[in-house]
């Protein structure tokens, strides 16, 4: 089934619900979301002048081939799967979950992990507790398109007192330019639970003439005591726009840590908060990007502390290469009462062409007076001095420039939890760096 979405609004998004035989509370939904992209504006990122870009560009619902086991999966799906095997995995292609492995040891503590499609019918009153709360639908324009025509997605829950020892992996795949790919993740981890989750992004457009969008969003919820570990790699053909947007909510004692590898190679935006709740909540994100040709790029870390005794620690690091420009911004807002509350943000940007442009802003916004909050920024290129050094150790310039760029990021990318993903983020790394 393709339902054509170009001509978008109420109808449209209600009529692609019921093609795929939804709920009715859920047909309403997006009907009313439908209803709001047709009203909100785009947001307003700073210096990126979204009307450019090409952002209407629905696609139709086009489902992948479901198969019963990891060894159907098709090659291009496969080639991108660490060789590790955590024992689970969901794996999207185009408009829908293809593939679901979860082990019974997990399934019998409760743990459920199924696409959010599925969730809507078999979970509802813990999805609708949920669901696009963190995230809402009025936000923008874009978070009501999301809200309207979101496919597939990812649903895991981890109940209370429940450790799961390897990651879960998600991986989200394109290969059709003109389908709707448009994913929602969420992660509900109760009290005291611990869970590592691992998502991968990527397409294979070849020469494709359209335009992919892919309009994501992710949404974590660690309940009192829970830890989340959230890694994500985007690395999709520069004929895509990825928007991704990331939200996690904490209760008292949560910990979420965000490591993302933004390695898109078109034009994104990608927004990453965490919402502190509860007293005692922390989190930690870093968060790199390698920009080269002319990608026009916004990337924004925020933490917002409501908690008392609560503490955020931003780190991004960018590396801006050719034509490439990214607007960084890194926002710690600590509100009224959030006493004891410490947040520190850095952010820094290297600089590899004169034509290259990287803007860092750190933003801080105080209401409460006891509390500790810092930041840092700085652009520039890779320092001479660490270039000499080696090189006067017999190490060629071009090496040097290499090894220094990726200490620069490693940080991040040891931060990895699975090792195989770890492998093909320095390969990325190194085709985009050349």
């Amino acid at each position: 089934m393709s339902t054509p979405t170009t001509s978008f609004g109420r109808d449209a998004a209600a009529a692609i619900a019921r093609s795929k035989n939804e709920p009715d509370w859920l047909v309403a939904w997006r009907e009313e979301a439908g209803e709001l992209a047709t009203q909100l504006d785009l947001p307003k990122p700073e210096k990126l002048p979204l009307t450019r870009w090409t952002l209407d560009q629905y696609g139709a619902y086009r489902p992948g081939r479901a198969v019963a086991s990891k060894a159907d999966l098709p090659a291009a799906i496969s080639a991108l799967l660490p060789e590790e095997d955590s024992g689970t995995l969901i794996v999207q292609h185009n408009s829908s979950v293809i593939y679901t492995q979860l082990s019974d040891e997990l399934k019998a503590q409760g743990v459920i992990l199924t696409s959010l499609e599925d969730a809507t019918r078999n979970h509802e009153e813990l999805l609708r507790k949920h669901f696009m709360t963190a995230y809402a639908r009025d936000e923008h324009k874009l978070a009501a398109v999301h809200a309207a025509l979101w496919n597939g997605g990812v649903f895991l829950y981890v109940p209370r007192n429940v450790t799961i020892e390897t990651p879960i992996q998600a991986l989200l795949f394109a290969d059709d330019a003109e389908a709707t790919f448009m994913p929602h993740i969420l992660v509900i981890a109760e009290s005291n639970s611990r869970v590592a989750f691992v998502e991968q992004v990527a397409s294979s457009l070849d020469a494709a003439t359209s335009t992919l969008l892919h309009n994501s969003a992710v949404e974590v919820f660690a309940k009192s005591g829970a830890i989340v570990r959230y890694a994500a790699v985007h690395q999709m053909d520069a004929s895509a726009i990825d928007i991704a947007y990331r939200r996690a909510i904490l209760d008292s004692d949560a910990r979420i840590e965000w490591i993302v590898g933004d390695l898109h190679n078109g034009n994104s935006i990608t927004d990453t908060k965490s919402v502190l709740k509860g007293n005692g909540s922390t989190s930690d994100s870093k968060i790199i990007s390698v920009g080269t040709g002319n990608q026009r790029m916004s990337l924004t870390t925020q933490a917002v502390h409501f908690g008392r005794s609560t503490e955020s620690n931003m780190i991004t690091r960018a590396v801006m290469k050719e034509e490439a420009t990214a607007i960084i911004n890194g926002v710690t807002k600590i509100e009224k009462g959030a006493t004891k509350a410490n947040g520190q943000q850095t952010e820094k940007v290297l600089m590899l062409s004169p034509k290259a442009r990287g803007d860092a802003n750190p933003i801080l916004l105080i209401d409460e007076d006891d509390v500790k909050a810092g930041h840092a920024a700085s652009v520039g290129q890779v320092n001479a001095d660490q270039v000499y050094y080696l090189m006067s150790r017999g190490i060629s310039r071009k090496e040097a420039e290499r090894l220094i760029i990726h200490g620069f990021l490693d940080p991040v990318v040891s931060e990895i939890p699975l090792k195989g993903l770890r492998e093909q983020l320095h390969r990325i790394l190194e085709r985009k760096l050349g």
